[in-house]
Order: C-alpha cells, then structure tokens, then sequence
C-alpha cells in the first residue's frame, strides 16, 4: 500500500512537472505568428502588357457603289477567298443609259472633226486666194508704174507740141485704167484677208467645240467606269455579301446595300488589340509582342507595336468617350495595333487573338514577389503606448500618420520589420527593387491574411510548408 502511494505521487509530479513546462512553453509562444518567406534574389524581368483583340489586314477597302443611282449587279466575276490585282475589274452594274451617253458623245465629236477638217480646207483656200489677191497687186502695181512713165513722157512732149492731143489722150486713159485696176486689186486683196480671217475663226471655233465635246466625253467615259467596280490595290477577297442581279445603292456608308465587296491586303497582318488605360502609358511603338490566337492554339507569332490610338474607347459599347455621355463612369481602353513579323499562311481577318507586349527588360536586378507588398500608414508603424487615455495631436501631426508608406515585412530578429521599398518594373509575379532591400533578406510572402494584418515589430514564426487540403474519398 505504501508503495503504490508512492508510485502515484512520484506519477502525479511527472504530471504536474510535464504541464507546467508545457504551460510555460505556450505562454512564452504567445502573440507569435506563423509566416511564409522567400528570400530576396536577382534574376532577369521582363515587364509585359497582356490585351485582347482580333486579326486585321493593315490595308483593307470596302468597295461600293458609286454610280449615279440605284444599279442592280449584272456580273460578279470573283468569289470570296480569290486573289485579285490591283485594276481588274471584279463586279460589273447595267450600265445601258452611261453606254449609249458615250456613243452618243463620240458621234457628236466625229462631226465636229468633219466640221473642223471642213473649216481647215476653207481657210487652206482662202490663204490661196489672199496669195492670188497679192500677185494681183504686185502685176497691177507694174502695169501702173509703166503707164504712169509713158503717160509722164507724154505730158512733157504735148506740152512742148511734139505730140498729138490724140496720142496723149491716149497715154492718160492708160494710166487712169492702171490706176483703178491697182485699186480694184487691192480691194480684192482685203476682202481675201477678211474672208481668210473669217475661215481662221471658223476653225478655231471647230477645235474649241472639239475640246469641249472630248471634255464631255472623259466625264462619261467617267460615269460609265463606276459601273465596271475594279480592285484598288493587290489583295484577297475576304468579304462578298452580295449576288447577281441584286441592286446596290451609292452614297450610303455602312449599309449592307452599299456594299460590294471588301478587298483586303493580306500581305501586312495586324492584331488590333484594346490595352486599358492603366498600361497604356507603358506601350511604345516598335515594342517587341507575342500573339497567340484562339482559332491556332500551341502557336505563338511574333511582332511589334505600329501604332498606338489617342482615343480612349468605352470597354462596354466600343463608343470613343469623346463621343459619350457616361464616359468618366465606365473603364476604357485604347487601340494599339501590333505587326505580326511571321503570319501564317492561313491566317484569317476577325479571328481573335491575344496580345502580349514586352514593356520593359532589366537585367539581374532585385526582385521580389508582388504578393510581399503592403501598405501602412505612419501612424501604424508607431509604437502603441500603453495605459491612459491619449491626447489628440495637432493636425498636421495626425496627418502625417494617415501618410501611406508601400513596403514589405522582413523577418530579422524573429521579428517582421516594416521597411519602405521603391519599386521598378513589374513582371508576371516578381517586381523589381530599387532600394530598400539587398540579396538575401528574408520578406514575409504569406499568406494574405497575415501580411493584411501584421503589425510592426510582430513576432513570428517562419513555417514555409505548404498545407494540402484533405480530400475525403
């Protein structure tokens, strides 16, 4: 009996001893919080911008109507998918009234010009007839000096009575009839030059009528080309809504009735991407990117950035917010457009596709994981003091402690440490470092909970094992 008392007592120390160690071990382990770190390294990042869209040719043209009213289609010499070169005619409208206005126009011009050949003889002849005119003078102006000598010679001898009164007579009529022949010969020249001045106008009124009916005739010549609808440029038929016979109407832009057919330039393929406003300011032209697209999956094609829109456009309605009245409620995006270097062969417009552009690239720098970074006020990082009531500080004091500092937490003395960081570029889970912090540090990475609520100087506990939830079979 004495011995089993013995033995229970010695049981009930062990007991008591074994308690209150434990005991002692849970109070010293109070306040502790179990962390996950993960050290801070150097490694390469890359900064990237991910957005979506669709294929686009860089060159495509909507091809319409542009006749001078309704015309029904009279002949669709292409279907979609074929290639086209740029001039061939690929869709033909009844043109009947523009034809016969372009016969009509080439038959009032074949008059003209027998009208204008007809003027040209007249005045070939009339300048014949002024040529004839001058020789008249010319062999009137000789009879007339002649006649003008014997009738002087004459005068002088009948004044000196060594010639008959007859005889004188005679010489002078001579010369009066010269006289009068100069001037009927001379009347004639004017009246030739008149009449070849007449002819010149003639002509010249023909080949003026000439020019303004070939004017006429390039302006229907015109017209009736708009009903023969060529290819603009070098492309692929992408696009062919319409049939024989149907009837297109000109001038109305985003109608299904206005258009032909769509020719695109396949030769320059685009992934037109919408990138949100937050990123935008980190886009640049010739930026290298990677597209992926959905209709193509294990294939990734290679580009850069040609062109970046200065339109923000509304996410919901695809709207340009200048044009909206709601747009300072609503997220927006902007349009960037990314040239693919090697476009597969049987890439289609309108499939869609992803986008990832490469910001920035930096080189072994400090990194850390995204999820480390916190904010906390000044005031948070203060030492909380104990017991009583605490008077109000002035305001600028208390708003300096609502100023928020962005940091991480590092474990240093079994404590996590609040300390400011200034960061850099963001990879696609690390973020770079500018000060701060140097290789090796231990920054608390988890979990979420824990780094919303840690407080300053808390005491922790490192346990990196990951938990795996049970699963019951």
């Amino acid at each position: 009996m004495k011995a089993n008392s013995k033995i229970l007592l010695t049981i009930g120390l062990v007991v008591l001893v074994t308690g209150g160690v434990f005991a002692s071990i849970k109070y010293s382990q109070r306040g502790i919080v179990d962390v996950q770190t993960s050290p801070v390294v150097r490694q390469d990042l890359v900064a990237t911008v991910t957005a979506s869209g669709e294929i686009k040719p860089k060159n495509y043209i909507n091809l319409g109507a542009n006749t001078l009213g309704p015309a029904p289609i009279t002949e669709v010499l292409v279907k979609e998918g074929d290639r086209v070169h740029k001039g061939e005619v690929v869709a033909k409208m009844q043109s009947v009234q523009a034809n016969a206005d372009v016969v009509a126009q080439n038959a009032s011009i074949a008059t003209s010009l027998a009208d204008s050949a007809a003027s040209e003889a007249g005045l070939k002849s009339q300048e014949d007839a002024v040529t004839t005119a001058q020789a008249e003078i010319e062999k009137s102006r000789a009879e007339l000096d002649r006649t003008k000598s014997n009738y002087d010679r004459s005068a002088e001898l009948y004044k000196e009575k060594l010639l008959a009164k007859q005889d004188f007579d005679q010489k002078k009529a001579e010369y009066d009839t010269a006289v009068a022949a100069m001037g009927e010969s001379e009347a004639r020249l004017a009246q030739a030059k008149a009449q070849e001045a007449q002819a010149r106008q003639q002509l010249a009124s023909a080949q003026k009528k000439i020019a303004q009916l070939q004017a006429g005739l390039d302006r229907y010549k015109d017209i009736l080309s708009q009903y023969y609808v060529t290819a603009p440029l070098d492309g692929i038929v992408t696009n062919l809504p319409v049939r024989a016979g149907e009837t297109v109407v000109p001038g109305v832009q985003n109608s299904a009735a206005s258009t032909i057919m769509t020719i695109a330039d396949m030769s320059l393929i685009t992934a037109e991407v919408k990138v949100d406003e937050t990123d935008i300011v980190n886009v640049a032209v010739n930026q290298k990117a990677e597209v992926t697209i959905d209709a193509m999956p294990n294939r990734t094609f290679h580009g850069h950035v040609t062109e970046i829109g200065d339109t923000a456009i509304l996410r919901s309605s695809g709207v340009a917010a200048s044009q909206s009245n709601t747009s300072d409620q609503e997220a927006k995006d902007f349009k960037v457009v990314i040239a693919l270097d090697d476009p597969p062969e049987d890439i289609r417009p309108g499939l869609s596709c992803t986008g990832k552009i490469v910001t920035a690239t930096k080189q072994q720098v400090l990194t850390i994981p995204i999820q480390a970074l916190t904010v906390r006020t000044r005031g948070d990082l203060q030492p909380r003091k104990t017991g009583g009531v605490q008077a109000a500080g002035d305001p600028m004091s208390e708003k300096a402690k609502r100023e928020e500092l962005q940091g991480v937490f590092v474990v240093r003395n079994g404590k996590a440490e609040f300390v400011p960081v200034a960061t850099g570029i963001t990879g696609a889970t690390d973020i770079e470092v500018l000060n701060g912090l140097k290789p090796g540090d231990q920054i608390i990475t988890g979990t979420y909970k824990v780094i919303r609520t840690l407080r300053n100087l808390a005491r922790v506990r490192i346990n990196n094992s990951v938990v795996t939830p049970q699963t019951e079979s």
